[in-house]
């Protein structure tokens, strides 16, 4: 036995069938048959081109609609700074989540908390990650469902052109919701690619669709570039609510370790190659979303822009309306890809904690009843925009532009003042300022229109 075998915790790589060698696998066949069901360990037979669809899946969703929006809170210069050095740094840190999904030879740290476990300890890790992440993921199904909701009202209002009966946003959100009580029962990752490579099409086809159409439209008469706010205050907390409506845009870190999950791995080929070659080539995709829709849709339409860009698009009817029936199928894989991990996390506890025993009564009852959740919330409090930026301050940075950073100086410990020290202080530190200004803004935005909302309207 060499010594990577003698390390503690040692647990041999899977095969390339994604099985697992039982040579040195030290699990009981209780901890084996809960492993084979619970939705992230369960299949490890996804390929390089799963990690790209199920990336530009999670990352390019609701936030590309509200780019225009943060760009009329924030300015050209610093509204284009953002957008360019959170594309930069985000993918700086899913390259470090790829690389330490294996870093303890012959181990993989299928979820996000495990490798927070890895860096900061059992307890503390557990502490750090689970609560963040779930806000996350929570957060954005929560969002999603909004989102899903508004779209579904939009193509109806667009279809009907004043002619049909106008129906409440909350039914919109029911009628969305209805679809994922049906697909919440598919088992893991590998079982809802296909919904997520369509997701991932129409991602980017409604992105081409919104800068398109704006650039067929044109800029509107005396369009105004100047910030979107009057009075000073306003100015500095819609910066601030803009800085967390791009954080939302690149949020696809929570959800990374548990894509790679499903990729077999060998000491011969690791994980990480098929993944990172999946990861550039969502990014090239995010890019090709975003900033053409951002930099286009702000240039048409300047301050007057809706946090969803959709939204202010109105001709040509046809191609508005099939836009946003896109944002809805697109909207139904993203809710599914950031479920997943919620209900690996609750089905682990009901399973290991609590000893109920696996199944198809279990699966139906607790995702089900998150769904329901979801929904109820979602109908609660729609306001779109500053839920956007309240989540993509609060927990998204966090998790994507500084906890990978705080883990990579934890596990690889580089030299003080060396470059990979210095990168990571850097994203720390900007991170961190995201994290307490983004918030602040959004929760304003929340406040001012919440006093002139009507519940369930």
């Amino acid at each position: 036995m060499n010594s990577v075998e003698m390390q503690p915790g040692y647990k041999k790589l899977e095969k390339a069938d994604g099985s697992a060698n039982s040579l040195d696998d030290d699990r009981t066949e209780e901890q084996k048959k809960i492993d084979d069901w619970l939705p992230v360990t369960s299949s490890r037979n996804a390929k390089w081109w799963y990690s790209a669809f199920h990336n530009v899946t999670a990352m390019v969703g609701a936030g590309v609609l509200s780019l225009p929006y943060a760009m009329s809170e924030l300015g050209w210069g610093p509204g284009i700074a953002v957008l360019v050095i959170s594309w930069v740094i985000t993918l700086y840190t899913l390259w470090q989540m790829v690389e330490m999904h294996e870093c303890v030879p012959g181990k993989r740290f299928d979820r996000y908390h495990e490798l927070g476990q890895h860096a900061f300890g059992e307890k503390v890790g557990l502490w750090i990650v689970v609560p963040q992440q779930l806000i996350v993921e929570v957060g954005v199904n929560i969002v999603y469902m909004v989102t899903g909701g508004k779209s579904l009202k939009k193509f109806h209002d667009v279809i009907c052109d004043g002619k049909c009966k106008n129906i409440k946003t909350t039914y919109f959100i029911m009628i969305f919701s209805s679809v994922h009580f049906v697909l919440s029962q598919l088992p893991n990752l590998d079982s809802i690619s296909g919904i997520s490579l369509a997701a991932a099409v129409m991602s980017l086809s409604y992105s081409t669709i919104a800068w398109g159409a704006a650039v067929d439209k044109g800029r509107v008469a005396d369009v105004d570039y100047s910030v979107r706010a009057t009075t000073t205050p306003g100015k500095v907390f819609d910066f601030f609510a803009g800085l967390g409506d791009v954080a939302f845009a690149f949020a696809g870190h929570n959800v990374v370790l548990e894509i790679q999950a499903t990729i077999p791995s060998t000491p011969e080929n690791p994980s990480k190659k098929p993944m990172w070659k999946g990861v550039i080539v969502a990014y090239i995709v995010v890019a090709l979303c975003y900033f053409p829709v951002a930099l286009i849709g702000y240039w048409a339409f300047g301050r007057i822009v809706d946090d969803n860009i959709l939204i202010t698009l109105s001709k040509p009817r046809w191609l508005i309306a099939m836009a946003n029936m896109m944002v809805v199928i697109h909207v139904i894989g993203s809710y599914q890809i950031y479920a997943m991990p919620v209900f690996d996390m609750i089905e682990t506890v009901l399973v290991k904690k609590l000893r109920f025993s696996p199944g198809l009564t279990l699966r139906l009852i607790a995702r089900s009843t998150y769904v329901a959740f979801t929904m109820f919330i979602g109908i609660t409090f729609p306001f779109f925009g500053g839920l956007l930026g309240f989540f993509g301050g609060f927990a998204f940075a966090p998790t994507t532009y500084f906890l990978p950073c705080i883990m990579w100086l934890a596990i690889y410990k580089p030299k003080k003042f060396s470059l990979s020290w210095c990168i990571n202080w850097v994203c720390i530190i900007l991170g961190v300022c995201l994290m307490v200004l983004a918030p602040i803004g959004a929760l304003r935005q929340i406040i001012l229109k919440a006093s002139t909302y009507e519940f369930y309207s």
